[in-house]
């Protein structure tokens, strides 16, 4: 028992409780991982079978990373556990299973970028206007239905759904969601949606495998539970719904991904689906300085849909959290950079122990700029994937044909690459003769002379025999012997290997690197099946979590959203300003902004050692520079724990107020307080006073309050703005889409807004 010997008593009370529902709270920094590890190793230990044992994560990092722990106290008994991402766990599972909802087994996972051009194929035979159904909206569309187990038919049957659709102009979104379901069954293939989607389908639909499933597994765990969907809280329901052994672990303050489909009320509501469940609050943050713990403290109360617990760090005291202004974007990006290499030199550190985290994808270019001009190495997470290149996919794409020639968009995608004569007019006669006789692309090939004229015949046909051999080569040698054939005799390999220019060997050396991953796949001891077609499957359920390696000793920047699960010991959160951070499109509701607050939570808390915030007074949006004010967040954190500092004028550290900052900025910015302005706050008394949300004293916008059209809206005209209140229009200026107005509000006077993005309500 002595891997519980560095447990404190709630992580080991949490291991040792192995019996019915639990749910473990686990804050920030908490051992979350360890707990978890050692729970499974305290279940084999006390004799529980592995192969009994199902554990979820949401990243194969993580999976991979409990299983080598969990090596470490139980041996090899480890591998025989079922862990890994839902996505993988229950593809493995369809793979099994498939047949009983009329799948084959070996069905493709088609990707995001697969989908999408599964989609722009669809609407383009429905002559659809492409940007009224533009194809990101309608995947998100159809995923979202997926996630909460809409089928077709529900969707074309709800008269809501069906309201919303003809409302917004988009009448035909349920056919095409028929349609795109229709085509992916044809083609044998799910995408990443399906998998949970078609696995719920199987588990309602075939009682008998629901109970077989339901008898393996009989204690199950799910990481990160705050983020799990309605598809994936049925799925876990109904897995332990015999036995009840079910464990979840999770941090409803880290719950940001309700774009996706996450559900917080999944975590904050388990003690209502498990009465009998026991609770244990892991609430000693291992990670952070107790300066950082208690801003992340102070952030996070203001929410008031949120589990209680007392996070709290017996680690060093450690800095104030700095506050830095400046007066704009770029300048932002030159201080933060300038900080960076300064305190890199002073404490000795590498690059690596800075990290840079921003809202939106599109801050990082000022950032990268500073940077670059400084000569600080540095590396952009979130960037093209290796997986996503055009080289890789290319060459996957034959290997999917390889194993379900069925597969629509892997057929398209290299029927005519390397060039093989094999135009458009031919693919479109390929396709015109599949959809008559209702048939695979692949069919029609092989049979291609009774569609096509002779020379494109002879074409396809060399085409599909070839990918007839792949099988045959796959199906007898290794998964590196079998993609290093395909990769040569495709052609794929040598037209790389005859582009001299730098992007050509760079892709060429892309292949060679895929195809040494393959080798050392094929190499591997600790599974059984070394085929293609399992290479295959792990590549596909790869997660946008899972990072490319890189050991090149650089500041890390990304988005807040990427950071979850990182920690870096020193952090630098920029961009803090209202209708950036928190996001404009947060503003409409509690729910919405809470989640934005979860994530300033989650940005905070990834630092171990030094925290920095800062922020701009003016910023480049689409060209134009508007004004900005600093975002309410600032006002929530307790001001004991902050170090404030100005451009150009003495620090006002521990005045425990943003009152001297805030005037300076409303000067710059002409900017009229009204008597009661929205950002005033108290003096400090001896005792600092606790802030006021900003949100409490903003104006609330009439009931019902939604934008108008404002392309007619002329001078005098009286408008409601969702914040600053009533208005009338003073002036008009510039060009569509840019034009300027000028509007005198009641209670915070004049302002210039774009119309663009000002969200008016004409009254």
């Amino acid at each position: 028992m002595d891997y519980l010997a560095g447990l404190n008593v709630t992580q080991r009370e949490a291991v040792e409780q192995t019996e019915g529902p639990v749910m473990i709270v686990a804050g920030a920094g908490s051992g979350k991982t360890r707990v978890i590890t050692y729970r499974v190793a305290h279940l084999i230990q006390k004799g529980i079978d592995p192969f009994n044992i199902l554990v979820l994560t949401f990243t194969n990092k993580a999976a991979k990373e409990m299983r080598e722990r969990i090596t470490k106290v139980v041996g090899t008994e480890a591998k025989n556990i079922w862990m890994g991402t839902f996505h993988s766990v229950f593809a493995k599972i369809l793979r099994v299973e498939a047949h009983h909802i009329g799948y084959p087994n070996n069905f493709t996972i088609y990707d995001t970028d697969d989908s999408k051009s599964l989609i722009k194929t669809i609407l383009k035979e429905m002559s659809l206007d492409d940007k009224l159904y533009h194809h990101n909206y309608v995947y998100g569309r159809i995923s979202m239905a997926k996630n909460n187990l809409i089928s077709v038919a529900e969707y074309q049957q709800n008269e809501q759904i069906q309201a919303d659709d003809h409302s917004s102009g988009r009448a035909f979104l349920g056919k095409i969601y028929e349609t795109y379901v229709n085509r992916c069954f044809k083609a044998g293939a799910m995408d990443f949606d399906d998998l949970l989607f078609k696995t719920n389908v199987l588990l309602k639909e075939q009682p008998e495998v629901l109970y077989k499933y339901q008898n393996k597994f009989k204690y199950l765990m799910v990481d990160e539970y705050q983020d799990t969907n309605f598809s994936q809280y049925l799925i876990v329901k109904k897995l332990a719904a015999i036995r009840e052994n079910l464990c979840v672990v999770g941090d409803d303050a880290q719950s940001i991904y309700a774009f996706r489909g996450a559900n917080i009320q999944n975590i904050l509501n388990f003690q209502k689906d498990y009465p009998d469940v026991k609770v244990f609050k892991l609430e000693q943050n291992y990670r952070s300085t107790q300066n950082i713990v208690n801003i992340a403290n102070s952030i996070i109360a203001n929410n008031k849909n949120q589990l209680e617990k007392n996070v709290f760090s017996a680690n060093e005291t450690g800095d104030k959290i700095k506050v830095t202004r400046s007066f704009s974007d770029n300048e932002e990006g030159k201080q933060v950079a300038e900080a960076i290499a300064q305190e890199r030199a002073d404490a000795n550190l590498n690059w690596s122990d800075f990290a840079i985290l921003y809202r939106t994808n599109a801050q990082s270019r000022s950032m990268e700029e500073a940077l670059r001009k400084l000569g600080v190495p540095y590396k952009i997470y979130g960037g093209t994937s290796f997986y996503q290149r055009k080289e890789i996919k290319d060459l996957i794409a034959y290997f999917r044909l390889t194993f379900n020639p069925a597969d629509e968009e892997a057929f398209k995608r290299v029927i005519n690459y390397p060039a093989r004569g094999i135009g458009k007019t031919t693919l479109d006669k390929i396709i015109l003769a599949a959809d008559k006789e209702n048939k695979t692309l692949f069919d029609v090939i092989v049979d291609a002379q009774q569609y096509l004229d002779a020379r494109a015949a002879a074409a396809v046909s060399n085409f599909a025999t070839a990918i007839q051999s792949f099988a045959v080569v796959a199906k007898n040698q290794s998964a590196y012997d079998a993609a290093l054939h395909i990769a040569q005799q495709s052609g794929l390999l040598k037209d790389l290997y005859d582009d001299k220019s730098v992007e050509g060997i760079n892709r060429y050396e892309n292949i060679q690197e895929l195809l040494n991953g393959i080798k050392e796949f094929s190499e591997r001891e600790d599974i059984e099946d070394r085929g293609l077609d399992v290479f295959m499957q792990d590549v596909a359920l790869l997660t946008n979590d899972d990072k490319d390696k890189d050991d090149k000793d650089s500041v890390s920047l990304m988005t807040i959203h990427s950071s979850k699960g990182l920690e870096f010991p020193q952090v630098y959160i920029v961009g803090l300003e209202e209708n950036l951070f928190p996001s404009q499109m947060s503003l409409n509701s509690r729910a919405d902004l809470e989640e934005e607050r979860r994530l300033f939570y989650v940005a905070v808390t990834r630092a171990e050692k030094k925290l920095n915030i800062s922020y701009a007074t003016s910023r480049f949006k689409f060209g134009t520079l508007i004004n900005c004010e600093p975002s309410r967040f600032l006002d929530e954190i307790d001001p004991r724990y902050l170090e404030i500092e100005l451009p150009k004028k003495a620090s006002i550290a521990n005045s425990g107020s943003f009152d001297d900052e805030r005037t300076q900025w409303q000067s710059n910015t002409r900017y009229q307080p009204a008597q009661a302005d929205v950002f005033s706050k108290p003096k400090p008394a001896t005792k600092p006073l606790k802030t006021t949300s900003l949100l409490a004293k903003a104006h609330v916008p009439s009931e019902g309050f939604a934008p108008s059209d404002t392309s007619n809206l002329q001078v005098g005209h009286e408008v409601e703005h969702e914040r600053f209140g009533y208005g009338k229009v003073l002036t008009l200026e510039g060009n569509k889409p840019d034009i300027k107005a000028t509007i005198f509000f009641k209670e915070i006077g004049q302002k210039q807004l774009l119309l663009k993005f000002a969200k008016l309500r004409i009254v």
